[in-house]
């Protein structure tokens, strides 16, 4: 004890010995001699906080602590670290484990770290809002919590701090200090006394007024007080660095509660400002003058180089009192921006981003130079939309931030399947606490790229969900190539004209087609204080493709064996369908019912937007009540569907998981449900938008206080299309476009009626009472918002509004059909509906006799050769909807040859399943749609059931039949998709039904026994022009072949017979190798030594004849699979599932019965019935197998 106690004095000598050498160097003004009072003031700082801990253990000073200057932090530190000198060492204790377990909490030093705290750049010279501790040996830049402007420029102890050394992407190598507690002041501050008066002020709605009266207010300055509402980014260009802030009323009323009023910050003194600002105080600005920002459009208030920033005391201040006319409250809104372009996304797929404040704490960081990170474990944070490299320096797991103004975006796709927090310019990104964890060890890829992501947003102006996928590329990229073949930093470098960035270079052709057009320089202070706000996050396009995966849409083995054209023809549509239940919770659809004059169909909107759907009334009852237009509509239970059409060059099934061969993506979403399922509340008119013109969209149907009305029963309808019309005499020279219409045809019902009252007056005689009534009606414009209303059958009012029009109805001829067209349809007059006409259900008087049930054409004049009466109606299901090529005339060996897939004209194909009460099994059939009827109606997705009205039938040169959309044509949607579908066992059956019925099953099963092998073909082509490739070569490789893919294809005719008849199998590609008996393994096996010839073709034309092959017949390779093809392990009993190769149809007879001779003792020569003509679909193994001897799989 006694040594202990001559111990403390002469290790206290010591240590105070030290510290006076270090203050008299590193903190005593340069150029002056020992300062005892200044050295001693530093000590009694020290002692003072030492002993605030209450657990000193005796010592009066910290001797375990050691001054440290910049210098030596700078030269020596070279890990992270901490030193809290007001904690003990059980408060670090219960502080460290916060970092954990996915963290290091930073390692504890005993360090004293003392410094002027400024504002401004030792080695710039200048201010840029940031902010430095500095000493004599130099200054580190630093981060605080909680700024106090009077601390500027004064000498600090600060009591608690951590050191982060440069991290690997910081160029300037340079560490940064972060301050966690309010430094301690070496001596007193001074506290400037306020004004000795009340300050006079503005507050901020009055304030906004003055700004439309800049010339009265010339020269002046104003002093503003108000409550900080929004804090923007500091924004840094080359010419000058600032930043805007808006003031609302303290305590403001229903009128004020919108107002406020912007303040430009940019004198370089006062950028500091920003650190010191909290959202939610009181705030009085001084000094400050009215400006016009040079390119902006009116004027704003800006800070003055004497201008202060100080906390609003209710007492200090007065509400300045002003005369005049500018005293009047600003009605007007400002205006808004001219010059300002929305970037157009994929249509029907835009929507808003909404704008709010969030405090959250931060999770992950996902990639530090594309500055994303992880919030609270569930959101993404983008802070690439702001200039934030001095917060990068910062963010690590645990750091908590507030966000204000941020944009949420949910549904982005680019990889992530969370909501994303992004903040633009207008938003604030304020520091609230820092984390006591040990920054991460950074690899490669998360070092460098910063300047290219920068380069991302800044000049290829891409939106947030490309920007997503291009980061998520350069990773996947940069994983693949770095750093084996190239160097993480030559990879992710910046791109200039003279050095292209090698990954931008990869992902240019895509970014090409997907960025923005125009890629216009985004002007800040319209992103920050225009309104209604616009900037790249304020709109975005809700990726449905993040569901897009071509691997699912074609699995493997059926993917490998498609050439590059049916492969990226099989993948250009597929559609999604999404219950109420796939969206946690399950959410309520909710809209106004609109009609659209720019689509032709039904919408719902919102203050958010409008979405297309399609509405039936019931099972097959279609919607018929225009005065449905305008009602509330809610409903729990519907179909969202998304329809995706994707135009890809995939060159083979391998490379289906790299998603750049995807040139362009478009995606129509809707909805779709029963009016039965929806609760409709009529909406007075009056309650509508008064914006809303009926010349563009319908939103309400209401009767007009006069006006003449004519009913009219609809015998016909036709397509929704694009048609030409013939120019009236008045119209300019110019060559008319294709306008969007419809035809409908029909009788009117007596003559015209006048409004009285409520009601409508006796109908106006007709001036011939004999003559036929019968008219074809003209929608364009305005009026085909009616298209989804008019059905045939249907008794409709068409209704005039205003004064009555002697004739209104009975207009002859017209000046946009000719009379030959009105002859074909039976009509003797036409008429255009006008845009102001509106329209009314009228029920159908039995006496009528309007048709109840929808005209058909019956099954053996829909399947016959006859082609008199071509056009054809009837209900069926859609079993498949596929994209091919189009059925017009096209010279396609020269887009084959040149690659060129631009120009190759599409078509949509529909397989159905016609409903009929004639056969047990429906007989199939293709319909084709072609311009200009695409894109098809909404609702032709599988399993639907839909109404067609005057197909066009055909017969193809293999004596198919097949239907094509036509101007008349006409559809209706009888019932959606199934919300669950059931997959219905294929009926097992004999063979020899298939002759028995007229309609036998197209798809079925039968147990039958393979008779012999007819014919085998195994073969590698070019992927691209299905050229045979040996050894892997395409034979045309060159100029007109410019791929170097192969993929194998087989195919194998099986004579099959199950005691009732015989079928001719042909089974293609990977259902060979369960023909052959084959496993996976044998199977690729035996297609690895096809490679070499490229192609080996095998023929068995009946028993006992030799053997055709285009191999030489002692190869061993042929001997293998004639041996093979001749051994019980292939002429087996099988299950063998299969379709007809062609569809049934009456077109051609069936072939007469043949003589066949069989040796059965004596020869016996009978008649067979012809073999039947199948195509695989499955094959599987018998129940009761035979032994397959010395082939049996060995798999």
């Amino acid at each position: 004890m006694a040594a202990g106690q001559a111990q403390g004095p002469s290790s206290e000598q010591a240590w105070l010995e030290a510290a006076q050498t270090f203050i008299q160097e590193s903190l005593c003004p340069t150029g002056k001699g020992p300062n005892v009072q200044f050295t001693q003031s530093v000590i009694d700082c020290v002692k003072t906080v030492w002993l605030s801990q209450g657990k000193n253990q005796g010592f009066t000073l910290p001797l375990s602590y050691s001054f440290v200057s910049v210098q030596n932090l700078r030269t020596y530190q070279h890990l992270p670290c901490c030193s809290h000198l007001s904690w003990s060492s059980i408060a670090y204790q219960t502080w460290a484990p916060e970092a954990r377990p996915n963290g290091v909490p930073l390692p504890r030093e005993r360090l004293l770290l003392v410094g002027t705290l400024t504002d401004l750049s030792e080695e710039q010279g200048c201010r840029n809002g940031s902010l430095y501790v500095r000493d004599n040996t130099g200054s580190l830049g630093c981060e605080l919590i909680d700024l106090d402007l009077s601390w500027l420029g004064h000498l600090f102890l600060f009591p608690s701090w951590s050191y982060l050394p440069p991290a690997r992407w910081n160029s300037s190598k340079e560490g940064h200090l972060e301050l966690w507690e309010a430094p301690v002041p070496v001596f007193p501050l001074t506290i400037s006394p306020g004004p000795l008066t009340p300050m006079p002020v503005l507050y901020p709605q009055i304030a906004s007024c003055l700004l439309r009266h800049r010339s009265k207010l010339r020269g002046e300055k104003q002093n503003l007080a108000g409550k900080l509402i929004r804090l923007s980014a500091l924004v840094k260009s080359k010419k000058k660095a600032y930043f805007i802030l808006s003031l609302g009323e303290l305590s403001p009323t229903v009128s004020q509660a919108i107002s406020h009023v912007s303040i430009i910050v940019q004198i370089p003194a006062q950028l500091v400002w920003h650190r010191a600002l909290w959202p939610g105080k009181a705030y009085v600005l001084t000094q400050l003058r009215v400006s016009r920002i040079p390119g902006y459009h009116y004027c704003v208030w800006m800070t003055s180089s004497s201008s202060h920033l100080m906390l609003l005391e209710p007492g200090r201040v007065q509400e300045l009192e002003l005369e005049g006319p500018f005293l009047e409250a600003d009605s007007k809104p400002h205006p808004t921006s001219s010059n300002f372009q929305d970037k157009k996304g994929p249509k029907g797929l835009m929507r808003d981003s909404r704008l709010l404040n969030y405090m959250g704490t931060v999770t992950g960081v996902l990639n530090e130079p594309a500055g994303l990170y992880e919030l609270d474990g569930q959101l993404g944070l983008c802070l690439a939309y702001q200039q934030f490299r001095a917060l990068r320096r910062v963010m690590r797991p645990g750091v908590r931030l507030e966000l204000q103004d941020v944009h949420l975006l949910q549904s982005v796709g680019g990889g992530t399947t969370r909501p994303v927090l992004a903040s633009c310019l207008r938003g604030a990104i304020l520091l609230r606490g820092f984390s006591c964890q040990k920054p991460g060890r950074q690899s490669s890829h998360q070092a460098h790229g910063a300047s290219l992501y920068e380069q991302l947003v800044w000049e290829w102006q891409l939106g947030l969900p490309l920007y997503l996928w291009a980061v998520k590329a350069l990773e996947e990229l940069a994983c693949k190539l770095c750093p084996h073949l190239l160097r993480h930093k030559q990879f992710l470098q910046h791109s200039s004209p003279g050095n292209p960035s090698l990954g931008l270079q990869l992902l240019a052709p895509t970014l090409d087609a997907l960025a923005p057009s125009s890629r216009s320089i985004r002007n800040a202070h319209t992103e920050i204080l225009e309104e209604p706000h616009h900037c790249p996050l304020q709109k975005y396009a809700r990726l449905a493709w993040a569901s897009f995966d071509p691997k699912v849409l074609l699995p493997l083995p059926e993917a490998a064996h498609l050439s590059t054209c049916q492969l990226n023809n099989r993948l250009a549509w597929s559609w999604l369908c999404l219950l109420p239940s796939a969206f946690h919770p399950a959410k309520a659809l909710v809209g106004v019912l609109v009609a659209s004059s720019h689509k032709g169909c039904l919408q719902l909107r919102d203050q958010s937007g409008s979405l297309s759907c399609l509405l039936l009334a019931k099972h097959s009852q279609p919607l018929t009540d225009p005065q449905l237009v305008g009602c509330l509509i809610r409903t729990e239970k519907f179909q969202l569907v998304v329809e995706r059409d994707v135009r890809s060059n995939f060159p083979s099934w391998k490379e289906l998981g790299m998603t750049g061969f995807i040139q362009k993506q478009q995606s129509r979403v809707y909805v779709q449900f029963f009016l039965e399922d929806a609760l409709i509340l009529p909406v007075p008119r009056s309650f509508h938008h008064s914006s809303s013109s009926p010349q563009t969209e319908s939103t309400g149907v209401e009767g007009p206080h006069i006006g003449q009305s004519r009913l009219f029963l609809l015998s016909h309808k036709e397509a929704l299309m694009k048609r030409n019309f013939c120019a009236s005499s008045g119209a300019t020279s110019a060559l008319p476009k294709p306008t969007l219409s419809f035809h409908v045809s029909g009788c009117w019902l007596g003559g015209t009626q006048r409004k009285e009252g409520t009601g409508w007056g006796p109908p106006e005689p007709l001036t011939d009472e004999s003559k036929d009534q019968k008219v074809l009606l003209i929608f364009l414009g305005s009026s085909v918002r009616w298209f989804e209303f008019l059905h045939p059958g249907q008794v409709y009012r068409f209704v005039a509004p205003g004064p009555a029009t002697p004739k209104l109805f009975e207009v002859e001829g017209s000046s946009c059909t000719s009379r030959r067209p009105l002859e074909l349809a039976g009509c003797v007059s036409c008429l255009t509906v006008q845009d102001e006409w509106t329209l009314e259900l009228e029920s159908s008087p039995d006496v009528l006799g309007i048709p109840k049930a929808l005209p058909e054409s019956s099954l053996t004049n829909l399947l016959s050769a006859n082609l008199t009466d071509s056009l054809v109606s009837f209900s069926a299901a859609i079993l498949s909807r596929i994209m091919c090529e189009s059925l017009q005339p096209l010279c396609m060996q020269s887009l084959v040859m040149t690659g060129n897939t631009e120009d190759v004209r599409r078509c949509v194909k529909l397989t159905v399943s016609i409903e009929t009460v004639d056969s047990e099994f429906p007989p199939r059939l293709d319909i084709y749609i072609e311009d200009p009827h695409l894109p098809p109606p909404l609702g032709l997705l599988p399993g639907a059931r839909v109404y067609f009205y005057q197909l066009e039938k055909r017969v193809s040169r293999s004596h198919n039949v097949y239907c094509c959309f036509r101007s008349s044509t006409y559809v209706q949607v009888l019932s959606f998709p199934p919300e669950t579908i059931v997959s219905a066992p294929l009926p097992h059956i004999y063979l020899a039904e298939l002759r028995q019925s007229s309609w036998g099953p197209f798809q079925a099963t039968a147990s039958c026994h393979v008779v012999s092998v007819v014919s085998l073909q195994l073969r590698w082509v070019c992927a691209h022009c299905t050229s045979v490739c040996p050894q892997g070569k395409c034979l045309r490789q060159g100029p007109t072949c410019f791929t170097q893919t192969s993929i194998s294809q087989a195919s194998i005719r099986l004579l099959v017979e199950d005691g009732t008849a015989e079928a001719m199998v042909t089974c293609t590609d990977y259902h060979v190798a369960a023909a052959l008996g084959l496993c996976a393994n044998e199977w690729s096996s035996l297609l690895e030594f096809v490679r070499k010839p490229g192609r080996v073709v095998l023929q068995f034309m009946e028993p006992g004849a030799q053997l055709e092959s285009s191999a030489k017949t002692e190869d061993p390779l042929t001997l293998y699979l004639h041996t093979l093809c001749t051994s019980p392990s292939v002429l087996r009993p099988i299950v063998l599932s299969f379709e007809l190769e062609r569809k049934p149809s009456n077109i051609t007879p069936l072939e007469p019965p043949r003589l066949q001779r069989f040796q059965c003792g004596e020869p016996l020569l009978t008649r067979v019935n012809p073999r039947l003509r199948l195509a695989c679909l499955s094959i599987q193994e018998s129940e009761y197998p035979i032994s397959l001897g010395t082939f049996a799989s060995s798999c």
